[in-house]
């Protein structure tokens, strides 16, 4: 009797979203929030930003046109990139059998292996995919420029504002976020959507630093007077701005940034991406399974002159 050939698999266009839209917004940056997310890009999308000054003056008789209005555009082009992998059925079995069936005694049948794969791989996915927001280069495989990378290429030529960092630990926390804040725009400073996105090792450091006992000055008790455990995992705020903790971010950096600032453009239902799970058995015999997932993404800031970058 021939092998039947049960798990192989196909997705494509639209239906293909379905299984691409967390791979790549399960980012901790996209999905908390952090940045806007722009779909359905098919090839590139400009992303024009608007800004009008000197509007006011002095009342006349006539029609005065007066003011400036500054329109610039930024090309937003996310990359074609793919997963192509293989490994053996066997590998995995237990683990596929163990989480599909849970833990109570009424156990179900489990699902397509090929759903578990496209889980797991979803999931790994979306890690490579954070660490891409932030600090991804073009120019090495598997990677699309990040934020970071933009904005040191782009920091001369549009105003961006760097500031020189430093290894952040618990003593020098308070005077690095300092100088972050002190280097935004004025007109900045107050918008709504403004977020200070910082590094892990920067929020660990400024968790501990407002725990007190005589760290950064903060005295012996630290907030709330409850020392190092003042902290359960809620948010942050340095001098009324948000913190956002980046799981993309290397040890040491932040930016400044508004969130309508910071753009993430994939074509999530375009016609050319695709999952595919591939058995092996009926081609070649083995227990072999191919995973191809093939989507685009890329970031892009709207205005870098707008933005504080701190990197060491």
């Amino acid at each position: 009797m021939a092998t039947t050939n049960n798990i192989t698999t196909t997705y494509a266009g639209e239906f293909a979203g379905k299984y691409i839209g967390p791979a790549l917004l399960n980012a901790n940056t996209i999905f908390n929030g952090g940045i806007e997310v722009k779909p359905n890009i098919k090839y590139k999308e400009v992303i024009k930003r608007l800004s009008i000054d000197g509007l006011m003056s002095d009342s006349t008789c006539d029609f005065t046109p007066v003011g400036d209005l500054d329109m610039d555009e930024r090309i937003l082009e996310p990359k074609e990139m793919q997963v192509n992998l293989q490994l053996c059925k066997a590998d995995y079995r237990s683990d596929w059998e163990a989480e599909a069936m849970g833990y109570s005694a009424h156990d179900s049948l489990p699902p397509s292996f090929s759903d578990f794969l496209i889980s797991r791989v979803a999931g790994k996915v979306a890690e490579a995919n954070e660490k891409n927001l932030w600090n991804g280069d073009k120019n090495v495989s598997g990677q699309f420029d990040g934020f970071i990378t933009i904005l040191e290429n782009d920091a001369t030529a549009s105003g961006a504002t760097a500031v020189a960092g430093t290894s952040i630990d618990a003593t020098n926390v308070i005077i690095e976020l300092g100088k972050v804040v002190d280097a935004i725009k004025q007109e900045v400073y107050s918008r709504e959507d403004l977020s200070i996105y910082v590094a892990p090792n920067v929020a660990r450091a400024y968790v501990r630093a407002l725990g007190g006992f005589a760290a950064a000055g903060l005295g012996g008790s630290g907030t709330d007077a409850k020392g190092t455990q003042w902290f359960t995992d809620g948010s942050l705020t340095f001098d009324g701005i948000s913190l956002f903790v980046c799981n993309g971010m290397t040890s040491n950096q932040m930016v400044a940034a508004e969130k309508s600032n910071l753009y993430f453009g994939t074509g999530l239902v375009a016609d050319e991406q695709e999952v595919k799970v591939i058995d092996m058995a009926d081609i070649d015999g083995s227990q072999n399974v191919r995973m191809v997932m093939r989507f685009t993404a890329g970031v892009q800031v709207g205005v870098p002159g707008d933005i504080v970058i701190y990197t060491a």
